[in-house]
């Protein structure tokens, strides 16, 4: 999974922002045309501690203002989902990505244990 905003930033490295309050946050957006209706997930992106996440949300939010409401009947449901998705901050998946980073894998862990 590629994170946006990291740059050339190590795994420690990144676990030092999180642990700093930096945080993971992906953005819903919905594009509708007429009779079809797609409500998807941006991908991950890195806030930094103190920027927000509302405001790095901006373009998935601009995109359904523009693009998510035509569809009958899903395209209003699904914009004004996405939107309020968005002004919330982004759905964050920061303790779930951490979790997984600090999971040894099973080959870690035998190569840990063996003399």
């Amino acid at each position: 999974m590629a994170i946006q905003g990291i740059g050339n930033m190590s795994p420690d490295q990144l676990r030092f922002e999180l642990q700093r309050g930096a945080k993971l946050v992906r953005y819903q957006y919905c594009i509708s045309l007429l009779v079809i209706t797609f409500k998807r997930w941006s991908e991950v992106y890195y806030i930094p501690a103190g920027e927000s996440a509302v405001t790095k949300g901006l373009p998935w939010t601009l995109l359904t203002v523009a693009l998510g409401w035509w569809g009958i009947p899903w395209g209003p449901i699904f914009s004004i989902q996405a939107l309020i998705t968005n002004f919330k901050g982004g759905k964050d998946l920061t303790a779930d990505i951490s979790a997984s980073m600090n999971r040894a894998t099973p080959a870690q862990t035998l190569a840990a244990s063996q003399p």
